[in-house]
Formats: structure tokens, sequence, C-alpha cells
């Protein structure tokens, strides 16, 4: 029987993460406002089904490289990052599973270097292929009265100005405001809405914390917050514009490589998006399994373990990821 290697902390490159296991690579990339240390459970998982896999730091967070200029933010740089991460490990592909802001980078990663990335998992945000709107313009125009998050995020240190005196306190609020067992009566959507005059803050709850989250696990996040603050974080929805640019040339296109999707029933990415979901015969034909896990909030991989890990490996040892590997 092959020995089981325990999850650690590395340097691979620029990136920390956390790995374990040998085999073929798993790269697996957090979203916003989490780390590698989002994939704690699933990294022994991963590895004991026969994979090398490691959880990187998405540049601007944890002990990767956070770069001064907002542009150097964009889905081209993440993609690199990726590609270097790759390489700098002794590997030639990999599979790129990706959460959140995760899954959107997952997802140009595959599209921009399928060579690279032979097969792609997206958890929470499903695939939309670029289109003929400016993301600002859409966005500038959800929520009636109130301002999207997005939009809410796009003014350098406006939402740092919130954060980042009590990050532990703001951390707990937004991880509770989007948990299944702990989100707002009016569901996880009212936290994405801002009312003229207010803060974000105003819209999260304050006092619970999910089951899935422990003291040890919060205090995690908000050391590798209050040591690097959140403009790295946050210049990611500030290119969102420049990254629709980057992108003409891919405008509409699929993606190919097998993939998977798991989203949520209790989670604004999954019903925003149910279009993007329906459309998956046309921009994923790849496609080898799609989930919705009922009851489960936004931090899928962390609020629902157990079913995440078995999709993830399932799909992992599919004939089509095999082979694609």
């Amino acid at each position: 029987m092959r020995r089981r290697r325990a999850p650690a902390i590395c340097r691979s490159g620029k990136n920390a993460c956390g790995y374990g296991g040998t085999g073929p690579l798993v790269l697996l990339i957090h979203g916003f406002p989490e780390s590698w240390y989002a994939w704690r459970h699933q990294l022994p998982a991963i590895a004991a089904a026969g994979f090398r896999a490691v959880a990187v730091d998405v540049r601007g967070y944890g002990r990767s490289s956070k770069p001064c200029e907002a542009a150097a933010y964009r889905m081209a740089d993440h993609v690199a990052d990726n590609v270097g991460v790759v390489h700098a490990l002794g590997a030639r592909s990999a599979t790129v599973v990706g959460h959140d802001w995760g899954s959107t980078i997952a997802a140009g990663s595959a599209l921009l270097m399928p060579e690279v990335f032979t097969s792609v998992a997206l958890l929470s945000v499903p695939y939309a292929p670029r289109n003929g709107h400016r993301p600002t313009e859409v966005f500038s125009r959800i929520g009636g009265d109130e301002e999207f998050y997005v939009s809410y995020f796009q003014t350098p240190g406006r939402a740092e100005a919130e954060i980042e005196p009590d990050v532990r306190g703001w951390l707990a609020g937004f991880y509770a405001g989007l948990s299944s067992d702990t989100m707002p009566s009016g569901g996880e959507g009212s936290l994405f809405f801002v009312p003229p005059k207010a803060r974000l803050r105003d819209r999260i709850p304050s006092g619970a914390r999910p089951s899935w989250l422990s003291e040890a696990d919060l205090d995690f996040y908000a050391a590798e917050f209050e040591r690097t603050g959140l403009t790295g974080a946050l210049n990611r929805y500030r290119n969102v514009d420049r990254d629709w640019e980057d992108l003409a040339a891919w405008d509409g296109a699929p993606i190919e490589q097998p993939s998977l999707f798991i989203g949520r029933e209790l989670d604004a990415s999954t019903t925003w998006m149910a279009d993007a979901v329906e459309s998956f015969p046309e921009t994923l034909p790849g496609l080898v399994s799609s989930h919705i896990l009922r009851g489960c909030g936004h931090w899928i991989q962390q609020e629902r373990v157990a079913d995440v890990n078995r999709l993830l490996t399932e799909w992992l040892g599919s004939p089509q990821v095999r082979a694609a590997g």
C-alpha cells in the first residue's frame, strides 16, 4: 500500500501552497476571501485517490506575490501563475479545480492553455463564455437603488476601509452570511447589495459562526489577511473589464476538455447563472457530470466535505479525465 503524505505548506516559485500525494497533478484554486487552506479537506482525499494534490495561494493572497498595480491581477496573469506552478513542480500538464473566483480562474486556465490544463472542475461558479457586454456596465444596472457588490469593490481603498480595521470580525460575518446554517433569513442574495450611503459590513450578520468554521480556521484566515491586507484579493474584481478586453478573441468560446460542475442550492452563483448551467452542452461539451448539492451554501468544499471529496475523486478517476491526462 502506498503511504499517504499528509498536507503541508510549501513554496512553489512565488506561490505558497498545501500539498499531498504523488501521481498526476491536481491544482486547486481558491476563491474570495480565502487561501490554499480552503482545500485542507480535499488535499488528503485527492492524495489518497492516487493524485498529487497542490493548493496554491492565489496572487495577492497569503504568501504569494502581491504586485502593487491593480492591472497585474488580470486573468492572463493568473493563468500564467498557474502554468508557472505546474512547471515549477516538474509537470507538463495538470487537472485544475477552482471554487468561486478560483472557478473562473480555473476556467480561464483551461480556455487559454488547454495543452497544460487537460481537465477542469468548477465549484460554485459555472463557466460563462465572454460575451459582448462590458461587465461593469452590466453590474451597474443590477440592484436598482442598491449597489451590486462587484461595483462596490471597484474603487480602490473603499472596501479595504471597512474591512481592515476589523479583519476577523468582517471575515466571520462574511463567511456566516453565505453559509447554509447562518445566512440571514432574506437569503444570501441580500449580502450582495449595498444600500445608498451604507457599507457591505452593514449587511453581514454578527455573532454567528457557521458549523464548518472552527475558531482555529477563522484564526488562520484572519491572520493571513491581517498580515497582507485585502487589496490584492480585491484587485481581482477590479480587472473584470480588462479581462473582457483581453479575451475578445475567445468570445463565446467553449471549454472542450473533460469537466465537472458542482453547484449549491443555496447560492446566488447557481441561481443567478442558471442560464449558464443550462448552456453547458454548448459551453462545456466535455462535461462528464454536473451536480447541485441541496441545502448547501457558498463554501461548498468546506460545508459538504464528504460529498465534494467523493464527487471530485470519482471524476478524477473517470475514463475521460484519465485519458485526457
